[in-house]
């Protein structure tokens, strides 16, 4: 039997499972959120970081060899070509640990599912 998967209620709990380097990568992106969305709340969702500006704002996570960065469809679909050297899917963008981590994309994403979190 496999053994239970942990349960996170804080992304400072989720962040403390992992070790240099990918843990500096997590928080910067998450102070990179913070910065773009100031009134963002913290969150779990899915057992991943979450931020929610009334709803999910975007969410991100570590896996062995990438970033996993969900901004939602819109998110994607807005970047679709900044996003063109990365693995897509229709929420979700794949950053390779083994190359740069593209922080001011991830703010620019993060302003723009602000403004259509707020109808702007």
């Amino acid at each position: 039997m496999a053994a239970p998967k942990k349960t996170y209620r804080t992304i400072d709990e989720y962040l403390a499972d992992f070790s240099s380097p990918t843990r500096e990568i997590l928080e910067k992106i998450r102070a990179t959120i913070k910065n773009a969305a100031p009134e963002a709340e913290e969150a779990m969702a899915y057992q991943i970081p979450t931020f929610k500006l009334g709803k999910n704002l975007v969410h991100f996570a570590a896996f062995k060899h990438h970033i996993g960065f969900y901004p939602t469809p819109s998110g994607i679909e807005r970047f679709k070509h900044e996003f063109s050297q990365y693995d897509t899917a229709k929420g979700s963008v794949r950053f390779p640990l083994d190359a740069p981590i593209p922080y001011d994309l991830i703010e620019k994403v993060v302003e723009y599912r602000v403004k259509a979190v707020r109808g702007d």
